[in-house]
């Protein structure tokens, strides 16, 4: 490592949770007023995630008032105070830029029900009891019965 890295690394934060796209997140971000300091909370939606190392900014995105609104935050800026993950968000794509187009419910991710990150555990399925193994075999089959998928538009009976 040369000497830039060295001192890049030592401006890195520990306390950055893990991001990705689609995650709704509160960032809390100092601002100065005069003489006084504040801090503001913009909570919104993550649409991007740039670069990484020392470099890395985050793009969050929020509808204010009927305006959607964006702010680009450096995610090891002394400026942040915190980042916190409201919600993990299921999606299918490293950029939503596609959003910025979408108004109400089409506006909305799907959220993400397991675990997210490094440490994260799986919790353990609850064991069925030993006095009931017809139960286990019924649920067995039930799962590897085959769904039917309805179509959209179904059929008028005349």
């Amino acid at each position: 490592m040369n000497i830039i890295d060295l001192l890049e690394e030592e401006q890195l934060r520990d306390d950055v949770p893990q991001l990705s796209p689609g995650d709704t997140v509160r960032v809390h971000v100092k601002v100065v007023e005069g003489t006084r300091e504040r801090i503001q909370i913009f909570e919104g939606l993550i649409i991007a995630l740039n670069n990484g190392g020392s470099q890395r900014s985050v793009t969050v995105r929020r509808t204010a008032h009927g305006v959607g609104v964006e702010r680009t935050f450096p995610v090891h800026s002394p400026r942040l105070a915190q980042i916190e993950v409201v919600r993990h968000g299921r999606v299918r794509r490293a950029k939503l830029y596609y959003l910025r187009d979408k108004v109400g419910k089409r506006a909305k991710i799907r959220e993400r029900r397991e675990p997210v990150g490094k440490g994260a555990v799986a919790p353990e399925p609850a064991s069925a009891p030993a006095s009931a193994p017809a139960e286990a075999e019924v649920a067995e089959t039930a799962k590897k019965a085959p769904r039917r998928r309805l179509s959209r538009s179904r059929a008028k009976a005349d």
